[in-house]
């Protein structure tokens, strides 16, 4: 979400509790953003990775965790996008 929107969304609140939802809106995106890379080191991991043999992950493992990750992002992308879209066309509530 764009910060300036989140504030002028917060013109009507006092300056304690503007910090106060503007702190909150900040920590709810870290933890959006951690949990969408925690699920995406999941799903690319388990998808990808065969086995143990050594340390560093083999050409295809290396490659799939690439593809994996390629499309994950993409796809995220692509749904905060349309997200977006429907957000702006909905009514605001009075």
């Amino acid at each position: 979400m764009d910060r300036n929107m989140q504030m002028a969304d917060l013109d009507g609140l006092g300056e304690e509790d503007r910090l106060k939802m503007s702190n909150m809106i900040d920590s709810l995106q870290v933890r959006d953003s951690l949990r969408m890379y925690n699920s995406l080191v999941e799903k690319c991991f388990t998808h990808c990775v065969e086995n143990f043999r050594r340390k560093t992950l083999d050409k295809q493992e290396e490659s799939c965790v690439q593809r994996c990750a390629e499309k994950f992002l993409k796809h995220s992308m692509r749904v905060s996008m349309r997200f977006a879209e429907l957000n702006q066309g909905s009514p605001t509530p009075d």
